[in-house]
C-alpha cells in the first residue's frame, strides 16, 4: 500500500484592496501629501535608484540628495527614466516624489499600505498632467526555505517608470544587467517594454521559490515511509500554510496580466501588450504548479494517516494474536490450577505434559493463524 502511494505522489512531483475615504480623496492629482523646504533625504528606510537609457547610452545611479535629483531635468539623451524605490519607511520622501511625477494620491496611498491585493488601475491623462497606468503586483522569493511576499508597485508612463518595493533586495538585478547591453532588446524599446520586462522577472520570480517546495515536499515524502515522527504532520501542514498564501498572490496576478492583456493605455504599445502573453502563460504556468502541489500536500496528508492507521493495526493485530493464543491455556492452567482432586495430579509425569499440551496448543494456533493467513 506505501509502495502505491509513494508512486503516485512521485508521478505528481514531476489582501483584499482598500476601499472608504482615503486620506487624499479631493486632492488634485499629484498632489500626495505637501512639504516645505528641501525634500528629504532617502534615509535609511529608503534607497532610490534612477536608471536613464537609450539606444546609445545607458547611466544607473544611485540618489542620496533626493532634493537635487528631483530639481534637475533628465539628461537630453534619455529616452526613457526607471526610477526604483526599494524600502517604504520614508513617506515624506516617497510622497515627494509622487508630487514631481504627478502620482495620483490614491495610488500612492496603496503604495504605503504594503497589504494591497494585485490589481491594475487606469489613470486617464488630462491637459497638463500625464497618464499613469497602475499596477500593484507581488513577488515571492525564498527565505530559509520559506516563501517571503513583496508588494512591487509600478507607475507607467510614456517615457518614465516608477517602481516602489517593501524590501531592499534587488530582485530586478538581472532586468538592469540586461540594460547595460547596448543589443538589448530592452535599450531599443519605449518604458512599455521595461515594464513588461520587470512584471515577467516578477512572475518568474515565483519559479525557483516553487522549485524549493518541489524539494521540501519529496524530504517529507521520504521521511513518511522511511522515519515518520510526530513533527511529518506539523511539516506538511506548514507546507499547507504557505502554498496557500502563495496561491493568494498568485491568483490576482494572473487577473491583473489578464486586464493589461485586455485593456489599452495611452502609456502600453501594442507591442508590448503582445509580450505580456507570454507573462500571462507564466502565470497560469505557476497557479497551475501551485495547484499540483496543494494536491501532493493533500495526498502526503491522506498518506500519513493511512500510515499512522497500519501502524495501529499491526499493532492491535499482535495484540488480539497473543491474546487469542493465551486464552485456551489460561483455561488449562485454570483447570489444572483448581485446588480440587484431579486423577492426572496423582501422575508423576503430569506436569511435562501440561506443558507440552500447552506448547502443541499455541504452536498449532500460530499454524493455523499462518495458514489463514492472518499473520
Amino acid at each position: 500500500m506505501g509502495r502505491k502511494h509513494r508512486s503516485k505522489i512521485r508521478q505528481l512531483l514531476r489582501s483584499a484592496g482598500r476601499s472608504g475615504e482615503k486620506s487624499g480623496r479631493g486632492k488634485a492629482p499629484g498632489s500626495a501629501g505637501t512639504s516645505e523646504g528641501p525634500a528629504p533625504p532617502p534615509g535609511p528606510g529608503l534607497r532610490v535608484v534612477s536608471t536613464d537609457y537609450s539606444p546609445d547610452q545607458f547611466q544607473v545611479q544611485e540618489i542620496v540628495h533626493l532634493d537635487e535629483f528631483l530639481a534637475r531635468h533628465r539628461p537630453p539623451w534619455c529616452h526613457v527614466r526607471w526610477i526604483d524605490v526599494a524600502g517604504l519607511d520614508n513617506a515624506e520622501a516617497i510622497r515627494a516624489l509622487a508630487e514631481k511625477y504627478q502620482l495620483h494620491p490614491l495610488a500612492v496611498e496603496d503604495v504605503l499600505h504594503h497589504e494591497q491585493r494585485p490589481k491594475a488601475e487606469d489613470y486617464a491623462g488630462s491637459g497638463e498632467l500625464p497618464g499613469r497606468f497602475f499596477v500593484v503586483a507581488r513577488s515571492v522569493a525564498a527565505d530559509g526555505g520559506h516563501a517571503q511576499s513583496e508588494q512591487v508597485s509600478f507607475f507607467l508612463g510614456r517615457t518614465t517608470l516608477l517602481t516602489f518595493r517593501e524590501l531592499p533586495g534587488d530582485i530586478f538585478r538581472e532586468v538592469r544587467q540586461r540594460l547595460g547591453n547596448k543589443s538589448s532588446r530592452l535599450r531599443q524599446a519605449d518604458a512599455s517594454f521595461l515594464f513588461y520586462a520587470l512584471m515577467d522577472a516578477v512572475v518568474d520570480g515565483y519559479f525557483p521559490v516553487l522549485e524549493q517546495y518541489s524539494d521540501r515536499l519529496e524530504q517529507v515524502e521520504d521521511e513518511l515511509f522511511e522515519d515518520l515522527d510526530s513533527t511529518t504532520l506539523g511539516k506538511i501542514h506548514a507546507i499547507k500554510q504557505e502554498l496557500f498564501l502563495l496561491r493568494r498572490s498568485v491568483w490576482p496576478m494572473r487577473d491583473v496580466i489578464a486586464q493589461v492583456l485586455r485593456e489599452k493605455h495611452e502609456c502600453l504599445s501594442d507591442d508590448t501588450r503582445t509580450y505580456f502573453r507570454d507573462v500571462y502563460d507564466h502565470a497560469v504556468q505557476v497557479l497551475d504548479l501551485v495547484e499540483n502541489y496543494r494536491e501532493i500536500v493533500s495526498s502526503l496528508t491522506e498518506t500519513y494517516m493511512s500510515i499512522v492507521s497500519n501502524r495501529m493495526n499491526e499493532v492491535m493485530k499482535v495484540l488480539t494474536i497473543m491474546g487469542t493464543i493465551f486464552i485456551p491455556l489460561t483455561f488449562l492452567a485454570g483447570v489444572y490450577g483448581m485446588n480440587m482432586p484431579i486423577p492426572e495430579n496423582n501422575w508423576e509425569g503430569m506436569y511435562p505434559v501440561f506443558w507440552a499440551v500447552c506448547a502443541g496448543v499455541a504452536g498449532g494456533m500460530l499454524a493455523w493463524f499462518r495458514w489463514r493467513r492472518w499473520i
